[in-house]
């Protein structure tokens, strides 16, 4: 009798939505790949459902803790899929399982460094961030291959960011997650400037320069991929996902 050996076996992909969005935000994505044959679950993270009565009260450790607990389901054999935002509860789950963790693909985002934070001078008499009007948005980031429509969506299905979230400061001690397995799928900003900041020790890329097992995807579009490019993201995603390098 034969084993199969961990890196043989098919990785579950679990995808992790930025700010305002659900598990929803993925729905193209995960149909392209499960119509391919992979394994995908898209979560939508503690503080993103528009029906918990505690919703803004949620934190970031609680979306930490919601990732763990789908990666200990998993057995150690899951392949996390982190969009913009969701890069601080996703860091600090890599931090706290790196063990659980197969690899970890960011889409148009990547690691924070330790003492990082989205918005740490957030007063605290504010308790949410809503989606802003586009016109801000897209001040930000790139709105670039979206429709009407599905702009349309967007504000119709967002879900305010709880404050907590945006303010906590994340706190990285293992070194080990630098050594996990991490692919960056590039969006609004192509892999070369992203090289490039990472070198200068600029605060959103500093993390990626201690990354020690990295490949870097080229996907020109804007911030939100999972619809502008929802089948070459996919591709991009299951490539990644059974890479053994």
């Amino acid at each position: 009798m034969t084993s199969t050996s961990p890196a043989a076996r098919q990785p579950h992909i679990v995808l992790i939505p930025g700010y305002w969005l659900g598990a929803w935000a993925w729905n193209e994505v995960i149909e392209k790949l499960t119509s391919a044959g992979v394994l995908a679950t898209a979560l939508t993270l503690p503080g993103l459902d528009p029906q918990d009565p505690q919703r803004t009260a949620r934190t970031l450790d609680d979306q930490a803790e919601a990732i763990a607990e789908v990666l200990d389901e998993l057995g150690g054999d899951a392949v996390l899929v982190a969009h913009s935002g969701a890069n601080g509860p996703v860091s600090l789950a890599l931090d706290r399982h790196p063990e659980l963790i197969r690899r970890v693909i960011w889409v148009d985002s990547g690691p924070m460094a330790n003492g990082g934070a989205y918005a740490p001078d957030l007063p605290m008499a504010v308790s949410e961030l809503p989606l802003p009007d586009f016109d801000s948005l897209g001040q930000e980031a790139s709105l670039d291959g979206l429709t009407d429509l599905q702009l349309a969506r967007f504000r119709s299905k967002a879900v305010p960011e709880p404050a907590g979230v945006a303010r906590r400061t994340v706190e990285l001690t293992n070194a080990a997650r630098h050594d996990v397995a991490t692919t960056l799928i590039c969006c609004s900003l192509p892999s070369a400037q992203i090289l490039a900041l990472a070198e200068q020790g600029h605060p959103m890329f500093s993390a990626v320069a201690q990354l020690t097992h990295m490949d870097m995807v080229d996907l020109p579009t804007g911030h939100w991929p999972m619809w502008s490019r929802p089948q070459e993201l996919a591709d991009a995603i299951r490539t990644a996902a059974n890479s053994t390098n």
